[in-house]
């Protein structure tokens, strides 16, 4: 039990990590979705580039999403740029520094959702048979254009009766294959060395701008979990002090079978630390309510 413990006070000092690694698992599920996805062109001329483009590109849009709201920091980004200013100013280079450490995350796994895809060909394969010069094919010399718009648009059925002896079938699909593969490769070679650029070009820029925007970062994130924590604290002392008042007549029996609690001295020291005088949910509300719109600053001199 304990090493649990250790192990969820890890997590929860350590939100970076915890994001790295739920975009890692978002990365390697959207390899998987993808995987076992059973693809099935519809091979018709007026939707086959509706369903091919949005195979590529909706599981993204779904994926980024799912990101979004997986990472804790996104609502402490929004939390922070929306408050009132109160005592403590605003600096918009720490929102910067949070709103692209997370799109820069939330984005890992729809690329890898795209560059797949590419790669696999299957997709793009189904989205433009349609759209390619038949001149460039032999055997679309003697047929009709409704024809040739038909056969085209069923390259990538390759067990359909209409296009299963047509000799180029095989070429129009090894064509678009060939064009999504080294689409696929040239977008992961350039995200590569975009990498590369970024991590090596960093320390040609002002460090220490980027040191205060993550440890600013850092310490807002802290800072609304120590408050959370603390507010939980507050509400179980403030609610175990209502229900004592409450049920005052039958303060032994609720000791004995329903709190574990500490010696009379010791529990009322701590809980009027904590409380600090607060009685009823008035003073709860205004207290919460000064906290949003004004935060004390941050000088502890």
């Amino acid at each position: 039990m304990d090493r649990f413990r250790m192990i969820f006070q890890y997590f929860q000092s350590n939100s970076e990590s915890v994001m790295n690694g739920i975009c890692g698992l978002l990365a390697l599920a959207s390899v998987k979705m993808y995987t076992c996805f059973d693809f099935s062109c519809p091979c018709l001329p007026q939707y086959n580039m509706a369903y091919g483009l949005g195979i590529m590109f909706v599981p993204p849009v779904i994926l980024f999403l799912c990101g979004l709201i997986l990472n804790r920091q996104s609502l402490v980004m929004l939390d922070e740029w929306r408050r009132p200013q109160g005592h403590r100013k605003k600096d918009l280079a720490v929102i910067r520094y949070m709103c692209s450490s997370i799109v820069q995350r939330a984005m890992v796994a729809p690329v890898i959702w795209i560059i797949v895809t590419l790669l696999d060909g299957k997709c793009l394969i189904c989205a433009f048979s349609g759209s390619m010069d038949p001149e460039k094919f032999v055997g679309f010399a003697n047929v009709t254009p409704v024809q040739v718009e038909q056969l085209l648009a069923k390259v990538p059925c390759k067990d359909d009766e209409l296009v299963r002896n047509n000799t180029s079938r095989k070429a129009v699909s090894r064509y678009l294959r060939c064009w999504s593969q080294a689409l696929g490769w040239s977008i992961l070679l350039i995200l590569i060395v975009a990498a590369f650029l970024a991590r090596w070009l960093r320390p040609c820029f002002n460090q220490a701008t980027l040191l205060q925007a993550r440890h600013w970062s850092n310490y807002i994130d802290i800072e609304q979990k120590i408050f959370e924590e603390t507010c939980c604290e507050h509400s179980r002392l403030f609610a175990h002090k209502c229900i004592l008042h409450f049920f005052e007549s039958m303060r032994q029996e609720i000791k004995l079978h329903s709190f574990n609690l500490p010696r009379q001295g010791e529990r009322d020291e701590g809980e009027e630390d904590l409380l600090r005088g607060i009685t009823d949910q008035d003073q709860v509300n205004k207290l919460l309510k000064t906290w949003y719109y004004d935060k004390p600053p941050l000088d502890v001199s």
